[in-house]
C-alpha cells in the first residue's frame, strides 16, 4: 500500500485487479469516453482488462508509467484510477491523470489521493515536478489541481484531441517539490 486516508487505500496496480477495473470502466463508460478513450477501449471485456493489467504491472515495474487503484478499504470497491504518466526521468517530471467512479464523485477523494500520491512521487519516486493537464470546462479536475496546490502555468494550444472532436486547448498546472523550491532560491 502506498497511502491510506479516511476509509480508502491507494495501491499499485496488481494482477488481481482486472475484473474490478473492467467493471469500473464499463460502469463509468460515459464519464471516461472523452478523456480516457484508450483506457476505455483496452477494458471493454475481462480478457482485454487482463491484458491491460499485465501491461500496466510491467510498466510499473519498469518505471515507465505508474497506475494506482483507489479502493474502499472495507468493501474493496474500486473508487478510482490514478496514473503518473509521461515520465521524464531526465527532468524528473511526471503527469497525473485520474478518474473517479460516479458513485464516489463529490467526496474529495481524488484531491486526497493526488495529495498523497504527490508526496509519494516526490519522496519515493524521485520526481521533482508533477503536472495536471485539464480542459477549462473540466471544473472537477481543475478543482483537484487547485485544491492540491498545483499552480496554473499556461494554456497548451491544441493539446488533446478527443475521438471525433476538434483539438482542444488544455490548461497546464504544476506542482514542484519543496526540495526543488529550496534549492532554487
Amino acid at each position: 500500500m502506498v497511502a491510506k486516508f479516511d476509509a480508502f487505500a491507494i495501491n499499485p496496480i496488481h494482477d488481481g485487479d482486472a475484473w474490478k477495473i473492467c467493471n469500473f470502466i464499463i460502469a463509468n463508460e460515459d464519464r471516461l469516453k472523452r478523456y480516457f478513450p484508450k483506457t476505455l477501449e483496452q477494458n471493454l471485456n475481462p480478457t482485454l482488462s487482463q491484458l491491460f493489467v499485465e501491461q500496466k504491472v510491467k510498466q510499473f515495474q519498469n518505471d515507465e508509467e505508474f497506475l494506482f487503484t483507489l479502493k474502499h478499504s472495507e468493501t474493496r470497491a474500486l473508487a478510482g484510477l490514478i496514473y503518473i504518466k509521461e515520465l521524464d526521468w531526465n527532468t524528473k517530471q511526471g503527469e497525473f491523470a485520474y478518474c473517479i467512479g460516479y458513485n464516489f464523485e463529490g467526496q474529495g477523494l481524488t484531491s486526497k489521493a493526488i495529495d498523497k500520491l504527490s508526496q509519494h512521487a516526490f519522496s519515493n519516486l524521485g520526481l521533482e515536478t508533477l503536472q495536471i493537464i485539464a480542459h477549462k470546462d473540466n471544473l472537477s479536475s481543475i478543482k483537484v489541481a487547485l485544491k492540491t496546490n498545483f499552480k496554473w502555468v499556461k494554456t497548451l494550444i491544441n493539446e488533446f484531441t478527443p475521438i471525433g472532436e476538434a483539438p482542444l486547448d488544455m490548461e497546464l498546472y504544476e506542482l514542484v517539490s519543496d526540495s526543488c523550491k529550496v534549492s532554487k532560491t
